[in-house]
């Protein structure tokens, strides 16, 4: 077996500065939502106000609307997508030092407001780190690139999540997010030292061509309308699935919420990014329709194994094979969605087109709760999961349709 491949991949400058700039974009998330919660709850914050703070959250789902900005202006400096990656870093750095330094009892609105600004900070670094990991990695590299910046991110979640918990604890919450500001620092020296792309694009020459563009681009294309239903529909069992997951173990059959934190959430974490990172190995192999389809079978399949324990009923040997098969599946296919979103922008417009494209994948994920529910009290859990493996089967037919257009897409920037 000719292992040079893989190895070139791996040595690649650009899937390292990748894994960085993951781990930088998986940062700041916690540090305006669950360990800010946890900080606020801590220190007597009343629950309304707790409850109000989740709406700062909201840039992370409106991103697609500033985008644009982002394909048509550069900063000046480090080129049209590591110079905004760079500010938008100096930003963040900025603001999660000075909520170090807040009191959430004595400013619960200035906390906000600067809650706020972090999210709209991350929203954008997010929006440029796509855009970059589009426009630098080569086809070869897509699905490990995908891999490693999902790896980096879960980590960088673990460590502004769970991490900064228990620090809090012993050097308390000023220090912890001043900590969490010089991690960021991390990401700027990775973003400072990250390779520019191979082949430079001309911008847009407007704002409105910028906003415009994108989609006159891509609905040029020879079935864009087949290719943004697969894109709703691939891992729409996977989340149909998902969505019920842990009340399933704790309700359904019993299991204790430590057997569902140890076992779906701490191995479920590590299967995820070993799924992923074995996944996005494979694809220098399989290429990018193949990994598309064998991955999506295998998620379509991992839903069965909750059936299967479903119908057992309580075993703690069913579950875990259950949970690792889903994870390491979902990860695979994960890392195979990625490099599809990526192979479906044009350089020109990548941030915006990658924004809108990610947006319309998480509409699945958005609307599967209700029916889930609905359909778990109608028919009990082992239809539930049987369907959401029958859920799974329109997007793998479509992707076998759309197979040309797959493969057409893996060589367009080898």
């Amino acid at each position: 077996m000719n292992l040079a491949p893989y190895l070139e991949v791996f040595r690649s400058p650009r899937v390292a500065a990748v894994l960085f700039l993951g781990f930088a974009s998986g940062l700041p998330l916690a540090l305006s939502s669950g360990t800010l919660q946890a900080w606020m709850t801590v220190a007597g914050v009343d629950i309304k106000t707790i409850g109000l703070f989740s709406l700062v959250g909201l840039p992370y789902t409106i991103k697609f609307l500033w985008a644009p900005v982002m394909d048509r202006y550069a900063p000046g400096f480090l080129g049209r997508r590591r110079g905004w990656i760079a500010l938008s870093q100096l930003v963040l750095i900025g603001v999660i030092a000075v909520m170090g330094a807040m009191d959430p009892t004595r400013s619960p609105l200035a906390l906000a407001l600067l809650a706020l600004g972090l999210a709209l900070a991350s929203a954008s670094q997010d929006i440029v780190f796509d855009a970059y990991r589009t426009d630098v990695l080569k086809e070869a590299e897509r699905g490990l690139g995908a891999a490693v910046s999902v790896l980096g991110y879960r980590i960088a979640m673990l460590v502004s999540g769970a991490l900064a918990l228990i620090l809090s604890d012993h050097i308390g919450w000023r220090n912890t997010y001043w900590l969490m500001a010089g991690l960021m620092g991390i990401g700027l020296i990775a973003t400072l030292l990250a390779p520019e792309p191979d082949q430079q694009v001309r911008p847009p020459r407007t704002l409105g061509e910028a906003v415009v563009g994108p989609l006159e681009e891509f609905f040029a294309r020879p079935e864009a309308i087949v290719l943004l239903l697969l894109i709703v529909l691939y891992k729409l069992g996977d989340a149909f699935a998902g969505s019920l997951t842990t009340a399933f173990l704790i309700r359904g059959l019993g299991f204790t919420p430590t057997d569902v934190g140890a076992i779906n959430k701490g191995l479920g974490l590590f299967a995820t990014i070993f799924g992923a990172l074995f996944g996005g190995g494979l694809m220098v192999r399989l290429g990018l329709y193949r990994a598309l389809l064998i991955f999506g079978v295998l998620q379509a399949v991992s839903n069965l194994a909750f059936m299967l324990l479903a119908w057992a009923g309580r075993s703690y040997g069913l579950m875990v094979l259950a949970v690792a098969f889903e994870n390491i599946s979902g990860g695979m296919g994960t890392a195979a969605f990625v490099a599809l979103l990526m192979a479906l922008c044009d350089q020109r417009f990548s941030a915006t087109q990658y924004a809108l494209l990610s947006a319309l994948a998480a509409i699945g994920r958005v609307f599967v709760g209700p029916p889930s529910g609905l359909l778990v009290d109608a028919a009990g859990w082992v239809w539930f999961f049987f369907c959401t493996f029958l859920v799974a089967l329109p997007g793998l037919i479509l992707l076998s349709r759309l197979r040309h257009r797959v493969e057409a897409l893996e060589h367009a920037r080898a």
